[in-house]
């Protein structure tokens, strides 16, 4: 059985993983910094994109994989895991945009909400799913 979908999102996932990741570690050798933001704005930024992603993949991952193995609709599974990484994608790119004090950038709010939409939508179709499929 594949799942094509969830290798997808994962696969783009781990891409972003690895490129945040990497931008962490060089923000990390610029500063000498071995633990610790140092109060760096750009090690600050680029660390909380990466950890930020790394908090919501794992969980979108997992539903996406539960609901295409429960052969929910594939498009909509589609839909749902693009509008994720579009979300994360905006908001990596917005971490790294300068903002007004107290406003986050276009990019980071946009990315919220995608992100809290794609957990409310697949854990409320899953739960959906348990109630209506197993009855």
């Amino acid at each position: 059985m594949t799942l094509p979908v969830t290798a997808f999102v994962a696969a783009v996932c781990a891409l972003l993983l690895l490129v945040t990741a990497i931008d962490t570690v060089r923000q990390r050798l610029r500063l000498k910094a071995a633990f610790g933001d140092h109060g760096d704005a750009k090690l600050i930024s680029a660390s909380r994109a990466h950890g930020n992603l790394a908090e919501y993949a794992p969980i979108t991952i997992i539903l996406l994989g539960l609901l295409e193995t429960a052969r929910a609709n594939h498009m909509a599974l589609m839909i749902v895991g693009a509008t994720f990484l579009i979300g994360r994608v905006g908001h990596i790119v917005g971490l790294y945009m300068p903002s007004e004090p107290g406003k986050a950038p276009l990019g980071r709010q946009l990315g919220v909400v995608a992100t809290f939409g794609t957990l409310l939508v697949l854990g409320g179709w899953t739960l959906w799913m348990l109630v209506t499929v197993n009855l």
